[in-house]
């Protein structure tokens, strides 16, 4: 089988051994396609920087070329004087707040006095022609006086602030068992995470129109347009209700797909002209603008019995939050949370902190804080199973998290956790056969068709890991979301501000419907903020809380479609179905067409969700923080050049604890995705700076996986045990297999190396097997 293309290998759903499952057309269960994919296909999807406006302006912004100074003056006189120049903004010209952050409001729109990382804006032109735009922002004079930037977060803690609050973002000390506790097996471990960049195939672009009653419209690819309003909005110095967010098509997100610190400026220059103003980010603008995940530096002590199961675990974690602090606060959450991952442990002592330094901004990128400690913790284990004599995949055995076990927060795990199963049918999957050594079959070396490597050099390595992440917002966050449901003349209409990012929301809303209602034709609304607020599109809250709103509205609508029926025949509603289109009594008596029910008729109703609230950590790390966790295991099968360091990841099988499968097709698709994400992070994916300056901010400097890249992916099992406090019992599918995948790949390379590995992305030189081996 060709290493150029990602398989999957599909399996029965658990508990149905031996018996195929009749697979749905239509409603969840059934592998429905995107409504949009012919359009993303053929090239005709309204992407932001496809947009166009009648009498448009062309935006640039004037960045920083230091990672830490100081700002003496900001002459804009040359850029004002270029024919076609309509307006410059600084932070001069800013109406409302000058700050913004979706947690902490501690980034300015335009740098002021200081410039805290490479990059920063200062400065926003808008012009009757893009060059003009960017040859004008280039004219703008800043004077700086350059100051030593902090770049190592170990020296935040005694370095002078870099910012009015200080460079402690937050600190959590968890503190669960006895401190005093020992274990007659003791391993050590320091462990570094690179900065990976969400590196969006399409980059950051928008347009702002101004609208006659002094507000502004943006048309950008918000995942969370309601919030993005707010803070333009209190930039602005205007009411929400006058800044109207438009969400675009989206071109991928694995994070925040938008940052504010490229839609504000665009605003005020629409509102400073009076005209259309388009941005569209260049590929280095993309990369310094937007935040990338936290760089972490991570040290280990694990305490064993002889037998292997765990007595304590010990672990300082610092994540570096770069110039501001975006999500810092709730990455180091989910780190400490699950800093000793899916097992059982009595004791645990972890010390978090999130820090400041000069570097590039860090913020939400998927399974963040949870995959950092997933490459430390599995490389713990590995290194117990070593040092004991026993399989790895025994020791992480005897150590299974389940059901009713409690976390180091003290929360108990009242969810479905096959953590041990899921292992299990990794283990047992059947090994890739070994590549031959003869020429015809030279393209299986990891150096790839032209690579310089021998044959006899190359070793194969086996590695395991197992990895969880939190669904929803954690700590006290309200997740709620609306929606509604219409319908007239036989066609029916989801209205919900849950953003398409590529998770499958539309399609779930569409088959929502379909199941419900008996309906075939389905649409899904196009977003904006004008439309009720459904929340962040992350950690699969719109498959469970914007879902679970559709439901609940599509349930309502039944209702009242059913009802004139169950009254005219003297029966309950609940003694009527709805299957196939068909509408049936319980008896046979009531047999009518969806379509006949419908006639003449206009239905909606409008409904929300909101799951059960958590509570913040306390001062000893202690708390229900999360509303629902999911679970993964992952063997990677890798062959390591031992003598060059390269690496070809051969095979990756997945087992996932998915609760239910609501689309087959859909949900192996961001399984498979996730993998490649986390093999990219794992041994390629890492935006290089050099005393805060990012060096080679481009698609080639900074190496993404490509088809070429992607191993077979075999999805081995799919557990459905579903989540009882989920409106369908489905669990979040993409961020598990990017947290599980790197950690895998990784004990991969130590298992046919011998070496210790323990620094994402995998450096060749660390790669390279001792003299001896």
């Amino acid at each position: 089988m060709s290493n150029d293309a990602a398989t999957t290998a599909t399996p029965r759903p658990a508990g149905t051994p031996g018996q195929e499952q009749p697979i749905p057309t239509l409603g969840l269960g059934a592998s429905l396609p995107p409504a949009d994919a012919r359009a993303k296909t053929e090239g005709t999807f309204p992407y932001a920087s496809d947009l166009w406006a009648e009498g448009l302006l062309w935006a640039a912004i004037h960045r920083s070329p230091h990672p830490r100074a100081r700002i003496l003056s900001i002459d804009t006189s040359d850029a004002l004087e270029m024919p076609g120049v309509r307006a410059v903004v600084t932070h001069r010209d800013i109406p409302g707040d000058t700050s913004y952050g979706r947690r902490i409001a501690d980034r300015p729109v335009f740098a002021a006095d200081v410039v805290r990382h490479h990059g920063e804006a200062i400065a926003a032109v808008a012009a009757d022609h893009p060059d003009t735009a960017r040859l004008a922002a280039a004219a703008i004079l800043v004077e700086y006086e350059v100051l030593e930037p902090v770049t190592d977060p170990e020296q935040a803690f005694a370095a002078e602030p870099l910012h009015p609050d200080g460079n402690l973002i937050r600190h959590i000390p968890l503190r669960y068992g006895d401190p005093d506790a020992t274990g007659a097996v003791v391993v050590e471990g320091l462990y570094r995470i690179g900065r990976q960049d969400p590196a969006p195939i399409g980059a950051e672009a928008g347009l702002a129109v101004p609208r006659p009653d002094g507000g502004v419209e943006l048309y950008v690819a918000a995942t969370d347009p309601h919030t993005d309003r707010d803070l333009a909005a209190a930039c602005f110095g205007l009411e929400p209700e006058r800044v109207k967010v438009v969400v675009t098509g989206i071109p991928g997100a694995t994070g925040d797909r938008e940052d504010p610190g490229f839609q504000i400026p665009l605003g005020l220059l629409a509102l400073r002209t009076g005209c259309p103003v388009k941005l569209t980010a260049t590929r280095e603008e993309s990369f310094l603008g937007h935040a990338h995940r936290h760089p972490t530096l991570l040290r280990y002590r694990h305490h064993a019995d002889t037998d292997g199961r765990l007595v304590k675990v010990e672990a300082q974690l610092l994540l570096d939050a770069g110039a501001y602090a975006d999500s810092s606060a709730e990455s180091l959450a989910a780190a400490v949370a699950f800093a000793c991952g899916p097992y059982v442990v009595p004791h645990a002592f972890i010390e978090g902190w999130a820090v400041r330094t000069n570097n590039p901004p860090s913020g939400h990128v998927r399974g963040e804080g949870a995959m950092q400690v997933c490459a430390a913790y599995e490389a713990q284990m590995d290194k117990l199973a070593a040092k004991l004599g026993v399989d790895p995949t025994d020791i992480r055995l005897r150590n299974a998290l389940a059901t009713g076990d409690l976390l180091p927060t003290g929360q108990t795990v009242t969810c479905p956790a096959p953590v041990a199963e899921l292992l299990q049918a990794v283990r047992d999957y059947p090994l890739p056969p070994l590549p031959k050594d003869a020429p015809e079959d030279d393209w299986l070396l990891p150096g790839g068709p032209e690579g310089a490597g021998e044959p006899s050099a190359v070793r194969r390595g086996v590695g395991y890991a197992l990895g969880m992440v939190h669904m929803l917002g954690a700590e006290g966050t309200d997740e709620v979301s609306t929606a509604t449901v219409k319908v007239h003349d036989g066609v029916a209409t989801v209205i919900c501000a849950a953003v398409e990012t590529g998770s499958g929301f539309s399609t779930l809303a569409r088959q929502i419907v379909q199941e419900t209602l008996g309906i075939e034709e389905v649409h899904v609304a196009s977003v904006d903020t004008d439309q009720p607020p459904a929340g962040p599109a992350a950690h699969g809250r719109h498959t469970w809380v914007s879902g679970g709103a559709v439901e609940r509205a599509a349930k309502m609508v039944r209702t009242q479609l059913l009802q004139p029926l169950a009254h005219k025949f003297g029966m309950s509603t609940e003694l009527l179905q709805i299957a196939d289109g068909k509408i049936t009594s319980y008896d046979g008596v009531l047999s009518t067409t969806v379509m006949e029910a419908m006639e003449g008729k206009e239905l909606w109703a409008t409904a929300q969700c909101r799951p059960h609230p958590t509570e913040p950590l306390d001062e000893s790390g202690q708390g229900d923080a999360f509303v629902g966790m999911a679970f993964c295991a992952v063997r990677a099968v890798v062959d390591v050049d031992i003598e060059l360091g390269s690496i070809r990841v051969v095979e990756m099988a997945v087992a996932q604890d998915v609760g239910r499968v609501l689309n087959p097709a859909q949900l192996a698709t961001r399984i498979e995705a996730g993998v490649t994400l986390g093999v990219g992070t794992a041994l390629t994916e890492n935006l290089r700076t050099a005393r805060g300056l990012v060096r080679h901010p481009d698609l080639t400097g900074y190496a993404l996986p490509t088809s070429l890249d992607a191993p077979d992916i075999r999805i081995v099992q799919l557990i459905e045990e579903r989540d009882v406090v989920a409106p369908f019992g489905a669990k979040a599918a993409s961020a598990a297999p990017v947290v599980t995948s790197p950690a895998a790949v990784a004990g991969a390379v130590r298992a046919a190396t011998g070496r210790p590995v323990n620094r994402l992305p995998i450096r060749p030189q660390a790669a390279v097997a001792p003299a001896n081996s």
